[in-house]
Formats: C-alpha cells, sequence, structure tokens
C-alpha cells in the first residue's frame, strides 16, 4: 500500500531539494538559481529572522489591484522581481472586484516561488477560522508555505491581549510554523500604537509591520516613537507601510520625500509600497537604489508638513472596523 506523505513530510522534503535543484529558468522568472537575489538592489537583513529582504517590498495590495488587466499587473510583479524587489506582500483579503490578489499571484508564482519571499496575511481571530483561510490562501497562492504570514490590523490592547488564548488565531499559527508551512509569524496595525505595542510585548512574534504618517494630532498614538523602537530592540523586523498616502492630501510632499523620510527612521528595516504601472516602479526603484538618509533638519520639516495628516480622522484605515484590501464581489472560496 502507498504511504501518504504528511503535509509537514512534503513541505520538509521539498526543502530539501530545492537546497540541491537548480530551478529551470521559466518565462517572466528567469535568473540565477540562488534564492532571494537582489539584483544589486539595497537589502536589510530583517530583524532576527535570518532573512536579507530588499529595502523596498512590492505590496500586492489595493493600488496594484486597481490595475484591472491580469496580464499588465502580473508583467509589473515580474519587472520588479527582476530589479530585486523579491519581497511580496498579499493578503486574504485583498482584491478587486473580479480577482484576488493571491489568486493573481498564483498564476505566475509556480515558476518563481523559491525566488519570493512571499508575506500573506489572515484578519481571523478564531482558530478554526484562521485555519480555513491559511489554507485557502495557500490554495490560491499555489504553494505549500508561506515566508511570512502576519496576524492583520491589531486595533486594540484588547485585541492583542486575546490573540494567544486557547481556540484563538495564534494556536493555529504555532502549529503551522512548527509544520513549515509558515516560516515566520507577524502581525500589523493600522489605528491603535498602544495595541501593536502590546502585541509585540506579550508574544514572540518575527515582524511587525505598521502603517506610518498618521499620528493623532493630540499625541494619543505615537506609532513612530513607541511600537516601532520597542519592535526593533526586541529583535523583530519591523516594515513600514502607508509611507506615501500623505502625497493624496498635502501639497508640496513628493514621493521622494516620503520614501526618504521613511527610510531614514531608525526604527524600521524596509518599506512596503504599492505600485501600478511601470513608471512608478522605475521611479521608486531609483529613489531606493540611490538612498541618502535625511538631516534631522529636514526630517523636522517634514514631520511639520505632516501635521494636518496626523489628524487622523480623513483616514479610511483609522475607522472601526477597517480592514486593508478591498475584495469587492470576490467570492472566498
Amino acid at each position: 500500500m502507498e504511504k501518504k506523505i504528511t503535509r509537514r513530510e512534503f513541505v520538509q522534503t521539498t526543502a530539501v531539494a530545492a537546497a540541491s535543484v537548480a530551478l529551470v529558468p521559466t518565462a517572466g522568472c528567469t535568473g540565477p538559481a540562488s534564492p532571494y537575489d537582489a539584483k544589486g538592489f539595497p537589502t536589510v537583513m530583517l530583524g532576527s529572522t535570518g532573512v536579507r529582504v530588499p529595502k523596498m517590498g512590492f505590496g500586492c495590495g489595493s493600488r496594484w489591484m486597481g490595475v484591472a488587466d491580469d496580464d499588465k499587473a502580473l508583467e509589473i510583479l515580474e519587472v520588479a522581481l527582476g530589479q530585486g524587489l523579491y519581497y511580496w506582500d498579499t493578503a486574504s483579503s485583498y482584491g478587486n472586484d473580479v480577482i484576488s490578489s493571491e489568486e493573481r499571484i498564483g498564476k505566475i508564482l509556480p515558476t518563481c516561488r523559491d525566488k519570493v519571499f512571499l508575506v500573506s496575511k489572515t484578519g481571523d481571530r478564531e482558530a478554526d477560522q484562521a485555519k480555513e483561510s491559511i489554507e485557502r490562501s495557500l490554495s490560491r497562492l499555489k504553494t505549500d508555505h508561506l515566508d511570512l504570514l502576519h496576524v492583520h490590523s491589531i486595533n486594540s490592547v484588547e485585541d492583542a491581549e486575546q490573540l494567544g488564548e486557547k481556540g484563538k488565531v495564534l494556536e493555529v499559527l504555532r502549529r503551522y510554523k512548527k509544520e513549515g508551512v509558515i516560516r515566520h509569524i507577524g502581525f500589523t496595525g493600522h489605528a491603535s500604537a498602544a495595541g501593536m505595542k502590546r502585541a509585540a510585548e506579550l508574544y514572540n512574534f518575527d515582524v511587525m509591520m505598521m502603517a506610518l504618517n498618521h499620528q493623532v494630532s493630540d499625541g494619543t498614538e505615537r506609532f513612530e516613537e513607541e511600537p516601532a523602537p520597542f519592535a526593533r530592540q526586541k529583535g523583530m523586523g519591523v516594515v513600514a507601510m502607508k509611507v506615501i498616502r500623505p502625497r493624496e492630501t498635502i501639497e508640496g510632499l513628493s514621493v521622494s520625500d516620503l520614501i526618504h523620510y521613511a527610510l531614514t527612521l531608525d526604527a524600521f528595516h524596509m518599506i512596503n509600497v504599492g505600485i501600478d504601472n511601470m513608471e512608478v516602479l522605475k521611479s521608486n526603484i531609483e529613489l531606493v537604489r540611490n538612498f541618502q538618509p535625511l538631516d534631522e533638519g529636514r526630517m523636522k520639516e517634514i514631520r511639520l508638513a505632516l501635521q494636518p495628516f496626523y489628524s487622523g480622522t480623513h483616514l479610511a484605515w483609522m475607522q472601526p472596523g477597517y480592514m486593508d484590501g478591498h475584495m469587492g464581489n470576490v467570492r472566498l472560496a
């Protein structure tokens, strides 16, 4: 009788094979066989994960999903990979009215899986629901493992404190990590600095990703000052998102200003940026390749210019119940 192989055995077996056998180059994902080829793009060690990542990740959320044509969107992603942007960030909730972000990525991922540091997220807090979400993500992406899985959108201290309870999300994430299905565990947040810091305090997360440039003006949500430095000091990888959003509402701040501002902040290892066309991709790559930290005078000027943005009242992700990404009418099955 043929012996059935478990997921754990399958993941361990394929990991050994990947270490000894070079990938056969395929269209759109050609290049050296070694994983995580940065192509000369600036990289950084992501906290204590032992993984070197590009200083800018490719966000596969609302901006990229705003590209209606799958072929055009995937061409942007493939070109980004060819330029060293091998950190791909998606989520179970990302998508448009036609297709989920994970399904779109899954159209090309099998041809270049070992060359990509793949990140996804689950917004579920109950273990059973999180398990369903993760299995669905693996199926959509056409992969047997995730390099990083985030608990999506910590929104309060209370939310953080219940993550590790029996029957909650961390129970299943830890099991998957033990099996090798998930390599690293992280969390994201948009609205509660205290909640994010509490999550970092309570659990041994590997990575934290937080929205940047949206503290409230009364100082009650000090994202840059509190959870980010704490997480970095603990040895976590710290990723900034929503980096360039202020340009949509504040005149006089350029993409260059905002990218330089984010990369100059000591608490962050990298930024994650959504990209929707080749021109933006080329421009952002050049900015990061040629990056030089801003002096303190220029940092103060940008902080001052950001003050209207810090009120937070007009930001979608500061509203109660916000969940990043847009699924529209896309079915979850």
